[in-house]
């Protein structure tokens, strides 16, 4: 289901889970404005800073999406998935405007989260 390559270049490679959340590997902050231009509203980072040298900081991140007039939220996940971060989840999912887009280092995690909601 989940791509485990990572792009090359500058290139995204966000995968639909439905019509209001998508899931990609590591974004850093010269692709937000086109996160914002593919019709994102909004962005949630599932991955803890410093989890592999040279990864962009969620703080670095959150600066170009703020100027790009995004809302984004920082949810990190290191190994199982636990209660507090899938009730921030689904407050950042009640408030946040959509559609959102969801990173890690695969976008497995940011998928997970996703799919702890009630369908």
């Amino acid at each position: 289901m989940f791509s485990f390559f990572k792009p090359k270049g500058n290139a995204m490679n966000p995968r639909k889970i439905d019509g209001d959340f998508s899931v990609t590997g590591q974004i850093t902050p010269e692709q937000v404005k086109a996160v914002s231009e593919a019709g994102f509203k909004s962005i949630l980072c599932a991955r803890p800073d410093h989890e592999e040298p040279g990864q962009p900081s969620f703080a670095e991140v959150a600066r170009a999406a703020e100027e790009a007039g995004l809302q984004i939220v920082h949810i990190p996940v290191s190994g199982g998935i636990g209660e507090g971060q899938i009730i921030r989840f689904h407050d950042a999912w009640a408030t946040m405007p959509k559609p959102m887009l969801g990173y890690c280092r695969s976008g497995a995690r940011a998928g997970s989260l996703h799919a702890t909601l009630s369908k």
